[in-house]
């Protein structure tokens, strides 16, 4: 796929934190992109000329969620906050044709990509709708790295958005009834599996 200009992310639409543009595109181009199904191609380069198109799912993020889906064998998942719907895409793609929805403490997989003034709110929900055992996916944790950013240099938004994604992810990380890891991949995803 080397090359090919549809498989290239425009810089400023690359929310990854590694180090270079042309590093993100490497693992792009030579992990993700040939083996992205064709709807999502079609979809992720409908969404790049949107005027929000970095409020899209990261590719490289899709492509960890889509491994997640088919590692935990989920077929009852919830996904709350859709931009263009690459995410839901990926999943409705993912899950086996059995997979439909459920009922409180049978969800096997959430995935969270809203209101990130609310994250912890949707948590605690979240925690009765999935079962023991299934994954919750955050979006979006490390919110553009402004959760290591020097507070006096984020925006008014932007330092509401950020100090509720630090408060996020501390609570999260003190969460007793999930395991967690914060991948750096997209914006950040964390990814948490119910223990009880």
């Amino acid at each position: 796929m080397e090359g090919d200009s549809s498989n290239r992310i425009i810089p400023s639409h690359s929310k990854g934190l590694l180090q270079t543009p042309e590093l993100y595109q490497y693992v792009l181009d030579t992990t993700v992109f040939p083996r992205e199904p064709q709807p999502l191609k079609e979809l992720r380069d409908l969404t790049a000329n949107h005027p929000r198109a970095m409020m899209a799912t990261a590719p490289d993020a899709g492509q960890f969620v889509a491994l997640l889906l088919k590692l935990t064998g989920a077929k009852k998942t919830i996904e709350l906050g859709v931009f263009t719907g690459y995410s839901l895409l990926l999943t409705a793609l993912t899950i086996p044709q059995d997979g439909k929805e459920a009922n409180e403490g049978s969800y096997d997989f959430a995935y969270v990509d809203a209101d990130k003034l609310n994250y912890w709110n949707y948590h605690e929900r979240l925690m009765k709708l999935v079962k023991v055992g299934g994954i919750i996916v955050y979006d979006n944790t490390l919110w553009g790295g402004s959760v290591a950013a020097d507070p006096a240099t984020v925006g008014h938004r932007g330092g509401a958005v950020t100090q509720s994604t630090i408060q996020f992810n501390k609570s999260i990380a003190a969460d007793p009834r999930v395991d967690i890891s914060l991948a750096p991949l997209g914006d950040g995803i964390t990814v948490c599996r119910r223990i009880y």
